[in-house]
């Protein structure tokens, strides 16, 4: 117990700032200009961590990611790349050389440069384009992702309609997140080296199928491996149009390579089976599972595959805890994975018993980890401070801050406080509420201060640094900020998590107003300046409080919020998800009464409050015409409302200069309505 309390200790004075010396606040400004690192990967001999570094250029509104390496004996941080190119899947060669994609070629090839940053060579020959790649045990074969075409295109169809632009569609599934469904999908080659020594693209060991090879629209190479030379796992939904559509169940394929066989290793299981990963031994495969089909929150369980024997069990787990990344332990012992807990990402390890221990504790999220001999190298963030990397110490329990790559930046920078409060729900649950307090907070003054919406909905509202809904960011303008972990979010156990489904507009909107109506009882609270904010499930969240608030709130935003739940079902695009949490079509008897209770423009008549409306416009998950509802019906109101829209951007912000602008244009909403 004494080494957990000193790791708290260690890490409180780690990341104390400056006080003294302390003079700004953060700015959207200087939001953007900060270095986003990613990775963290120990070496092969266990000595240097790599990991890749961010860097956003307003002017020409674009990202630019090059590759760094910190070396543990002596302390040092060297830049590898310095290129005006994405470098991207970064990995480690056996030797301790570093391989990564990149389009310097004119094409996307893979690279080697030694961990000095000199030599490097293009290694590969692709003639298509590669999305990612898998080396086999002994590096003499690769795994690529690589389009294929699987069905004609418009012009194909029809040769004499050149500048024809239309989708013909004849089935469901046919968009996805923010882009519609082509003629070409992801498939995994593997290939060998030619005798120029490069790797060179290889057998499609899916030819012929129309099923992508990862779990689109976000799984890569995370979702494959190599069981040995001659045989490769790769995870796919092989389903098309509505069965795509309305369910979550798909495979791990096991692919021989000698004998072109490929056999789903998965079944039974009814529902998502993700990121296989080979034991030490070579002996067993673990991946993570969801059992239930058609919910994508599901708890993910760990499943061990004893290659030998061809059987599964899963690893039963002594704690309520869903697993979020995981990897084998070095010694084949066990596992390492990180969970959701009471509102911290955290680490933990189990032996394969299921018994668990909790590796870290305080209050920042574990976002990566890469474990060594000694020491688990762990990437981390808080509400208040942007992932950095951390060496955690296998015996003593203590932690090492290794890299400040924004040190500069942040050095004269006033942080907020963050403090945890347990409120007490309607049904007298204890709730965590994240506070975020403004910095130089002082208790004698009234402060503005909003209600943070969560989306998800099942998306815990942990200690997280986002670069759009940046709870710091928000506080530094001289707002509190009051964070509810409401119903329907994981680390809190699995009852929790599963409570909102299909009572989107009940208990998890009480529990919204229990932490607003806690946090108001303080002096420091304006009850006379309440917001309400949030994307997604929290969009949603913010137009049923708006009808629903009586009089609590002043003023409201929403991003990309489900507005009419009817009209939402018959334009959103992973019906599961509507089935699951929603309760199925709107049109079915049965379900009346659910969109009856839970749909936010049911009670657009009480509207009374002003509202800023934001929407992308390539928004497949959460259409445009929901937000345009919802302006179009504050505007009859006759209440001071604002569409916010950006053609090109989907469910996210993703471009710098839309990103600032959404910034500006939200502050200066809340500015108007909560401080002039």
């Amino acid at each position: 117990m004494k080494k957990y309390f000193l790791f708290i200790a260690l890490l409180f004075n780690i990341l104390a700032p400056n006080f003294s010396i302390a003079q700004d606040h953060l700015t959207p400004e200087l939001l953007w200009k900060l270095g986003r690192l990613n990775g963290g990967d120990l070496s092969p001999d266990g000595q240097t961590v790599l990991y890749t570094v961010s860097y956003y250029n307003m002017e020409v509104n674009s990202g630019n990611t090059d590759i760094y390496t910190y070396h543990i004996p002596n302390k040092k941080i060297l830049q590898i790349t310095n290129t005006p190119f994405n470098e991207f899947e970064v990995k480690w060669a056996q030797n301790g050389d570093i391989l990564f994609l990149s389009p310097e070629a004119g094409s996307i090839q893979l690279y080697r440069i030694s961990n000095k940053g000199l030599g490097k060579t293009q290694v590969s020959a692709f003639t298509g384009e590669v999305e990612g790649f898998v080396l086999s045990p002994d590096e003499s074969k690769i795994a690529t992702l690589q389009s294929v075409q699987v069905k004609p295109t418009l012009t194909e169809i029809y040769p004499d309609l050149q500048k024809a632009n239309a989708h013909i569609v004849d089935d469901l599934h046919y968009r996805h997140w923010n882009q519609w469904t082509n003629e070409y999908i992801p498939h995994i080659f593997i290939g060998p080296k030619n005798a120029d020594n490069l790797y060179v693209d290889g057998q499609d060991i899916q030819k012929g199928e129309k099923f992508a090879g990862v779990m689109l629209p976000f799984g890569g190479s995370e979702g494959t491996c190599f069981l040995n030379n001659d045989q490769f796992v790769y995870a796919s939904k092989k389903k098309l149009g509505k069965e795509f559509a309305f369910n979550t169940n798909n495979g791990l394929y096991l692919h021989d390579l000698a004998k072109n066989t490929t056999v789903d290793i998965s079944t039974p299981n009814n529902g998502y089976d993700n990121a296989p990963a080979l034991s030490p031994n070579g002996k067993q495969l673990a991946w993570l599972a969801m059992g239930k089909n058609g919910f994508e929150a599901d708890r993910n369980v760990l499943q061990v595959y004893d290659l030998t024997t061809k059987t599964i069990k899963a690893l039963p787990l002594n704690q309520d805890l869903t697993v979020d990344q995981f990897s084998w332990k070095k010694d084949g012992t066990g596992f390492l994975f990180v969970a959701p807990f009471r509102g911290v990402n955290q680490l933990f390890q189990s032996d394969l018993s299921g018994k668990v221990l909790q590796l870290t504790t305080g209050k920042m999220n574990v976002v990566h980890y890469s474990e060594g001999k000694d020491r688990i190298i762990l990437g981390l963030q808080s509400i208040t401070a942007p992932t950095d990397l951390y060496s955690f110490s296998k015996s003593t329990k203590t932690i090492e801050r290794l890299t400040q790559i924004n040190q500069e930046l942040l050095s004269n920078i006033s942080l907020p406080k963050v403090e945890e409060r347990w409120v007490k729900t309607s049904d007298g649950k204890e709730m965590l509420t994240w506070v975020v307090l403004p910095p130089n907070f002082d208790a004698t003054k009234k402060y503005p201060t909003l209600l943070y919406c969560q989306g998800g909905p099942q998306s815990m509202v942990s200690q997280f640094f986002s670069y759009r809904w940046n709870l710091m960011l928000m506080a530094s303008q001289d707002y509190i900020i009051v964070a509810p972990n409401r119903r329907g979010l994981p680390g809190f156990g699995q009852e929790w998590n599963d409570a909102i489904s299909k009572d989107w507009g009940g208990q998890p909107i009480r529990d919204y107003l229990a932490a607003i109506d806690d946090m108001s009882k303080e002096s420091y609270v304006d009850q006379d300046r309440l917001g309400a904010v949030g994307a997604s499930y929290g969009g949603y969240s913010v137009y049923y409080l708006a009808g629903i608030h009586e009089k609590r709130f002043k003023t409201f935003v929403s991003h990309c919020g489900l507005f009419n739940l009817e009209s939402w079902y018959g334009t959103t695009e992973e019906l599961f998800f509507a089935d699951w949490d929603i309760g199925g079509p709107y049109w079915k008897q049965e379900n009346k009464e659910l969109y009856e209770k839970n749909s936010p423009h049911k009670m657009v008549g009480k509207w009374d409050t002003p509202i800023l409306v934001i929407h992308g416009g390539i928004d497949f998950r959460v259409p445009e015409s929901e937000g345009m509802q919802a302006f179009q019906a504050a505007q009859i109101l006759g209440l001071k409302s604002k569409y916010l829209h950006f053609p090109t951007e989907g469910h996210w912000v993703q471009k710098p200069q839309n990103g600032l602008l959404w910034q500006r244009e939200f502050f200066k909403w809340l500015d108007e309505d909560l401080k002039d």
